[in-house]
């Protein structure tokens, strides 16, 4: 979800085992521990960091609640971390079944995308780059992509390409 595209170095991308590796360390840096933004790694293991506006953070929270009071049965899960042929991505919110959970516990980053993976959209995204990440989420094993718009807008996707409802049985109610 960053807002700029800087020009990537000529050395190769990093693979997913180094890509992990840079992720753990990340996580262990104290510098980084207070950034206030989303941290997503691309797939040359360079930081990329989106600043959140309040807006977002009202609608990634609608999302989250919106999600468990859909489908109990499994887990919500805010920003967590995701192994994707793009870098490590962070969708603002997730829904996992217990399956999922069982399989993979609280690995971070997740090997596997869950189930459904939602990104709330910012003004500072581009179309390119959210084609990218929805391909990118489902091709690590999400079933559905949701990108949410700024005014509570749902576009839900899947392998096929965009659905018109939800096939894991969400219904989301209007957003704020």
């Amino acid at each position: 979800m960053s807002s700029t595209v800087a020009k990537q170095p000529a050395e190769p991308r990093l693979s997913r085992a180094e890509l992990r590796d840079r992720w753990q360390q990340m996580l262990r840096d104290p510098l980084l521990a207070d950034i206030p933004g989303k941290l997503e790694l691309n797939d040359w293991g360079t930081i990329e960091l989106t600043p959140p506006t309040t807006r977002h953070a009202i609608l990634q929270a609608f999302v989250a609640k919106e999600l468990y009071r859909c489908r109990p049965d499994g887990t919500t899960l805010g920003e967590c971390g995701i192994e994707t042929d793009i870098g490590v991505r962070v969708p603002d919110a997730a829904w996992a079944s217990r399956e999922f959970i069982q399989r993979h516990g609280s690995e971070s980053p997740l090997p596997r995308a869950p189930e459904l993976c939602v990104e709330v959209l910012s003004p500072a995204n581009s179309r390119i780059e959210m084609q990218e990440k929805t391909a990118a989420y489902l091709a690590a094993g999400a079933i559905e992509v949701w990108l949410v718009t700024e005014d509570g807008t749902v576009q839900m996707f899947d392998a096929d390409g965009r659905i018109a409802a939800s096939a894991l049985g969400f219904a989301l109610s209007p957003a704020p």
